[in-house]
Formats: structure tokens, sequence, C-alpha cells
């Protein structure tokens, strides 16, 4: 009883934070900034990759089956990171994807996020189609070009984009469908895991600051999560299916700890910059290791998906899903369940942990 009572009060406290969050994010008023720019991979995607040809899409049920418009594209149950951080920025509809983005609807934002995206022009091939992040970033400069061009000059673009929020999330896909897939790559032979961070922190690097050239200046970038606890790696390389594989987690460490470095080479050298760090590896530990906290019986299995941990198929159309969506962290082999999504958005946005976010978190920075 006194189990079950601690659970419930934690369960209480977890969403009495998103609430209250949302109502300081604006929920009564207008939102924060005018407009929030999400760049990243499967774990944001809200749409592009629908129209492509790919293997990487969720499109189709039960991918969806707590979101209100059904399947979206979106990787989960429900709700990604980046619709939480929208809803605590105060926005009342989601951002949209850029394959649909038009005309006055991009001066709220875009979605440019790409299923299988990464850093790495080659990562993701094998599986289709995909938009990395060079891409992502080119589109975003056909963007500014239009929104130049509805406001009517230059730096009057400049000075409204400066006021806006970006998320960019990258890096995840580079281990999982890159250095840690040695058939199809051979960046684990070409690299240690320390030349490899390097080397996608120098591409990074130069991309984050093509975005700065036009116009971004409140910038969060996300840290790669505990991938080596994902149900496809569990089903892969766990001896006992529950313990995380140690060698994916400490390669995601070493980009982790090089891009929160890259934070401050940034704000130290560009003039108006305000970047931040986003500690996603950090808090999905806590998940983890403390799952009951915030009201997670399952963590090693995905809700929805085929073999071992239900990690080595992904969720196939139509497959019916576990009833206790809110129980579980993964929705899939890869990619989170909307509970856990809340959990991890609202603390991105305003950190329960002083490890949550360096310097500053979301919320603060929006108030920049």
């Amino acid at each position: 009883m006194e189990g079950e009572l601690r659970m419930r009060w934690s369960r209480t406290c977890v969403v009495a934070m998103v609430l209250l969050g949302m109502f300081i994010g604006g929920f009564a008023g207008a939102p924060q900034v005018p407009c929030y720019f999400i760049f990243g991979d499967s774990l944001v995607d809200n749409g592009n990759n629908n129209r492509l040809a790919s293997l990487a899409r969720a499109d189709y049920l039960p991918y969806g089956i707590d979101f209100p418009d059904g399947p979206t594209g979106r990787f989960s149950n429900g709700k990604t990171t980046v619709d939480v951080i929208a809803e605590l920025l105060g926005f009342e509809d989601y951002i949209q994807p850029y394959s649909t983005a038009s005309g006055d609807g991009i001066m709220r934002g875009v979605n440019y996020a790409s299923a299988a995206a990464g850093i790495r022009e080659e990562t993701g091939r094998q599986l289709g189609a995909r938009i990395p992040f060079g891409m992502q970033v080119q589109n975003y400069q056909n963007t500014v070009s239009q929104v130049v061009n509805i406001l009517g000059s230059e730096s009057s673009a400049a000075d409204y984009l400066s006021q806006c929020i970006y998320t960019a999330g990258l890096g995840s896909n580079d281990y999982l469908n890159n250095y840690f897939m040695p058939q199809s790559y051979s960046t684990s032979q070409r690299y240690t895991p320390d030349q490899y961070a390097a080397v996608l922190i120098e591409q990074y690097s130069r991309q984050l600051r093509t975005l700065y050239n036009y116009g971004a200046r409140k910038v969060a970038l996300i840290g790669i999560g505990q991938i080596g606890c994902s149900p496809s790696k569990l089903a892969q390389g766990s001896p006992d299916g529950r313990t995380c594989v140690r060698e994916i987690n400490d390669a995601c460490q070493i980009f982790n700890y090089r891009l929160r470095s890259l934070v401050d080479e940034f704000n130290n050298n560009l003039p108006g910059a305000a970047f931040i760090y986003i500690d996603a590896y950090g808090i999905f530990q806590d998940l983890i290791n403390s799952p009951s906290s915030y009201g997670f019986r399952v963590t090693n299995t995905g809700c929805c998906g085929i073999g071992r941990n239900n990690g080595q198929i992904t969720c196939l159309p139509f497959q019916t899903p576990c009833q206790d969506r809110n129980g579980y962290l993964f929705w899939d082999a890869f990619h989170p369940t909307e509970a856990a999504n809340t959990v991890v958005g609202g603390r991105s946005y305003s950190a329960q942990s002083q490890s949550d976010a360096y310097p500053i978190d979301i919320r603060r920075l929006a108030s920049l």
C-alpha cells in the first residue's frame, strides 16, 4: 500500500509540474516566443517522411493511437518531446512539418525533422529516403527567404528570427544506423569512438553555424539519450534483456561531452548567441533507474513490436499494442511513449535537476 501511494504521489507531482509549466508557458495568453524551429530525426519527426520512399515511416496505426489527429508520422503513440515543448512555450497548435508548411504559417515556425536522418549524409541510407541535417538546414534557408519576403527586409527578418526558439537533436542515427552497423558502414573500422565523436561534432558545428548565420540565436542542442538501453539494442546485445549495452552508451556520452563543450564555444565566440545543452542522456537515466517515481512499470520492452523485448522488428501496421501505454517507457524498438516524452519535454523546458540543462533551460532561454 505504501509503495502504491508513493507511485500515485510521484505521478501526481510529474503531472502537476507539466501543468504548471503549461500555465507559465503561456496557455493563458500568447506564446513566449513568436516561432519555434525544430531539427532532428524520428524522435521529433511529425510527418516529413510521409511522402518519402522510406522504410522509416510512422503514418499508420497504431502509431498515433493516442494522438488527437491519429497517425501523423510521429514515431510514438502520442506526443513527441517537441510537441510538449511547444505546449509549454504557449503555442495553441503544434508546429507544422516542412512538407506541408506554407504561407504565413511559417511565421510560427517549422519542423524539419526526418526519421533516419543524421549529421552525416550517408547515415540511414539503408532505410531509403530521408532528410539529413545538412538538407534540413537548406530547407530552413528556404524558409528564411520566405520570411524575408513576408516581412519586407533582411533586417526585419533577422530581428524576428532572433526572438525564436530553435531545437536540434541529431546524432542518434549516426550511431544506431551508421557506426554500430558495421555490415553496412565502415565508420567503426575507420574511427575510434573518440575520433568519430570529434568528426561528428566538427560537421555538426559547421551546420549549426549556418543556422546562426541565418538568424538562429536561441538554440537548444539536445544530447543523445541512452540508446544502448532501447529495446532494439537490448534484444541484440544484452545478455539478460535488461542490462544496457555499455559500448553504445559510452560512445554516445563521448559525443554528449563534446556537444556540451560546443555550447560554450558558440556562446563565447558568436555575437548574440544563446546556445544551451539538454542532457537527454541524464534524464533518461533517471527514468530507467527510478521508473516507479515517474509511473513506469516496464523500461526494457517496447509497448508495440515483435521478438525479444519487442525490439527485433518495430511496430507493424494495425498491430495491437500494450494496453497500459502510460506504464511503458518505450513505445516501440527505439522510440519513447508519450508518457516518457512528457517527462523529457517537461524537464527540457523547466529543469528539474541542475544537470538537465546547461547553462539554462528552455524556459529561461525563451525569456532572454
